[in-house]
């Protein structure tokens, strides 16, 4: 019989080996002793793999032990016949008749850090073990003392399911016959000290509970979608790329019934025909990582394996994303590997060690954001990290992944000041750690699944961002232009009258737009927090601001770069962005707003059917100034050239005069007409034409060129100019 102390320990949940007590035990030659806790048991019998009765189990402590010898070999199957206290009778198999969770194989890759895709055997999988079904539980925690699955099942009480370490990985691992999709869950740890701690939510959980609830949620693990060359054509470097932001929250809300949320299938129907109907190649959700707090707007994710329960269950996502992809959509999904928040249902403190965060609160902890750093010179945490980026791209076939904050990561002295940060082992302010982990995860990516593409919201001159590992860069395929979108903001923020002295915030991007593969962003960030909306930051009257919107995004799709719009910017939003609630659909009943809407739908036709305005937006050989200078009437043209030569002009004006018999030098002679013209009756413009019909290149030598043709330039506007012969 077992010793007493041994029982004390598992009715404490103070036995760090719950296998070498629990289960089934070899007692002597075809004998086997069969031991199990059972709170609130009244009767125990064991039966065979038949279901014969091979005895009763006798109580050894009144909180629940039971201990007998039967008649069986201790690998021969078995169930537990249990009548509750309650009166009720339950027949189930016993968790620790089960033999290893983990391979040796997984154990090895787990351990080394190297484990590509440990969503596969970490977290909860449904699975089938011996013949059973049930879920197997696997978490990492290797300084823990004890670590439980608790849940629905058991009372989420940490005494009845205890784990097995397998300290090779320092991971905890159990199977769970009986139990299946839909069963709640969280993990109970006892640190080293003895301390039990906070239940934490699964790190690798595939669902969540609604919030505020925090429990994890069983789920099944998404199939592999398959690769798509078609996809990867339309994520390169050559092709058109005009990205529409959005927060699922507040893109549309259902007000007539308590401004819910829409669901992912709701969803579906609406946003995606309503992106391919304006001509956006790709949508970019902000975060849909599981997270507690809604006004983070997702970005201090806690469940960064499962989409937030907000708009429905994981498969929903997933008909999302094939949604999207069906009507030729791209879907980019916003990463957050630089931080998370300190709830205590989360990583914080996980094994009562600073675990997956940096222990030292000068390398650990945001204090803008209040959040904690992921140690990223541990490997598990990168591989927890890599593994969660493949995840997304192969598990939901998502194109890419926007990497938030990178500049945070990039910098240990980030938003710090002298003292308050630790330099590396070099004496340095870059964190060498942060700068492995990014170019492990692109080539991962790069690898794995090539179709997909990763975009780095990088606001520094960190150099190579863009740039292929083995080329000395950090591997991205994308950066967002940060300094493009303050300078160009800042620009048309100014009163037309000033703009002749500030001509070079427009024109100084040209000067290294061809050190990154760069995204021209209008995002959320520009549109919140007192900024007020894109609209609001124009000025004059209304009829101006309107005009000046016009020319700002007709500018923004003639600039080098792919392109980033954050949702309710394509109407002319009026109100700053605010997430609880719905865009301000109703203004579309006004034709002002409605000419907004139609100029971005145009604009991105325009821009998609044009190889010379997305071709070759990262080399100068795609870039031709003709005028820049001209800074007393505030205009500039560009030629934008494609692959084949063939090229667009566009010539912007700034000022809200009309500028008569307005000379501009032309590459080549030959007929030239407007493709488009944001001063257009039907964008709400006051239809001053740049050319009626069609007009000659004349030999005229102007801007440096042998032809050249004459214009009108509308007020505040932007004209596109094609050759035709």
């Amino acid at each position: 019989m077992l010793h007493t102390r041994y029982i004390e320990m598992i009715c404490s949940a103070s036995h760090g080996d719950p296998f070498a007590v629990l289960g089934p035990h070899l007692s002597s030659p075809g004998q086997t002793s069969i031991r199990c806790f059972l709170p609130g048991a009244a009767k125990v019998t064991v039966l065979d793999g038949k279901g014969a009765a091979l005895g009763d189990l006798s109580l050894r402590h009144i909180d629940g032990f039971y201990e007998e010898t039967v008649k069986q070999a201790p690998d021969a199957p078995y169930r537990l016949r249990v009548k509750w206290e309650s009166g009720i009778e339950d027949t189930f198999d016993d968790p620790y008749r089960f033999p290893l969770v983990l391979g040796e194989m997984d154990v090895w890759l787990l351990g080394e850090g190297t484990h590509l895709r440990p969503f596969e055997v970490l977290g909860a999988q449904i699975s089938t073990m011996l013949g059973i079904a049930g879920v197997r539980f696997a978490v990492w925690a290797p300084n823990a003392s004890r670590v439980s699955v608790v849940g629905d099942f058991n009372l989420w009480d940490g005494r009845r399911h205890p784990m097995r370490q397998r300290r090779e990985c320092g991971v905890w691992e159990l199977f769970l016959p009986g139990i299946g999709r839909g069963a709640r869950y969280k993990f109970e740890i006892r640190s080293n000290s003895g301390h039990v701690l906070p239940q934490h939510a699964d790190p690798y959980a595939l669902q969540s509970e609604l919030r505020p609830a925090t429990a994890s949620v069983v789920c099944e693990l998404p199939a592999v979608q398959p690769p798509s060359h078609e996809r990867q054509l339309a994520n390169a470097l050559n092709a058109p790329i005009s990205i529409y932001e959005v927060h699922l929250g507040s893109w549309r809300r259902v007000t007539e019934d308590g401004n819910r949320w829409l669901t992912w299938d709701e969803l579906a129907d609406t946003l995606v025909p309503y992106v391919q109907e304006m001509g956006f190649t790709h949508i970019e959700l902000m975060p849909v990582s599981e997270h507690p707090f809604d006004g983070s707007w997702g970005y201090q994710p806690i469940g960064v394996y499962a989409p937030t329960s907000r708009f429905g269950e994981p498969a929903g996502f997933g008909r999302l994303v094939e949604r999207c992809h069906a009507a030729g959509i791209g879907l980019i999904l916003d990463w957050v590997p630089a931080h998370f928040p300190t709830d205590i249902h989360g990583l914080a403190n996980f094994d009562g060690t600073q675990l997956y965060e940096y222990a030292d609160p000068k390398e650990g902890f945001h204090n803008d954001w209040n959040t904690l750093i992921y140690n990223l010179g541990r490997t598990e945490v990168r591989n927890f990290l890599v593994g969660n980026a493949l995840y997304w791209l192969e598990r939901f076939g998502v194109d890419g992944l926007r990497v938030d904050a990178v500049a945070s990561m990039l910098y240990k002295d980030y938003s710090r000041k002298a003292g308050e940060w630790v330099p590396n082992a070099y004496g340095g302010r870059e964190n060498l750690d942060a700068i492995a982990f990014l170019k492990r995860m692109n080539e991962v990516v790069g690898v794995e699944r090539p179709q997909a593409i990763t975009l780095a919201e990088e606001s520094t001159a960190y150099p190579a961002v863009s740039r292929p590992t083995f080329a000395g860069g950090l591997g991205f395929h994308y950066k967002w232009n940060m300094g493009w979108m303050h300078d160009t903001l800042s620009y048309i923020s100014r009163d037309p009258i000033y703009r002749q002295h500030h001509q070079g915030e427009l024109t100084f991007g040209l000067l290294y737009a061809f050190n990154e593969n760069f995204v021209l962003p209008i995002s959320h960030d520009e549109v919140v927090h007192g900024k007020g909306s894109l609209l609001n930051k124009m000025p004059g009257d209304r009829w101006q601001q309107m005009a000046n919107m016009r020319v700002f995004l007709s500018y923004m799709f003639g600039h080098p770069g792919k392109k980033l719009l954050f949702m309710g910017c394509e109407f002319a939003q009026e109100r700053e962005w605010n997430h609880d609630h719905s865009l301000d659909w109703h203004l579309l009943e006004q034709p002002a707003h409605v000419g907004i809407q139609r100029l971005v739908r145009d604009l991105n036709r325009l821009y998609r059917a044009t190889p010379a305005l997305y071709q070759q937006d990262f080399v100068s050989a795609g870039f031709e100034w003709i005028e820049h200078n001209d800074t007393q009437r505030s205009t500039v043209s560009f030629a934008r050239r494609s692959e084949s030569g063939s090229f667009m002009l566009l010539v912007c004006n700034f000022t809200p005069n009309v500028w008569y018999d307005y000379r501009m030098g032309v590459p080549q002679p030959g007929n030239y007409r407007e493709a488009l013209n944001s001063d257009s009756e039907c964008y709400g413009g006051s239809n001053v034409r740049a050319i009626t019909g069609q007009v000659t290149a004349e030999d005229i030598h102007w801007n440096g060129r042998a032809q050249s043709i004459a214009l009108t330039l509308p007020p505040l506007a932007a004209v596109f100019i094609e050759w035709t012969s």
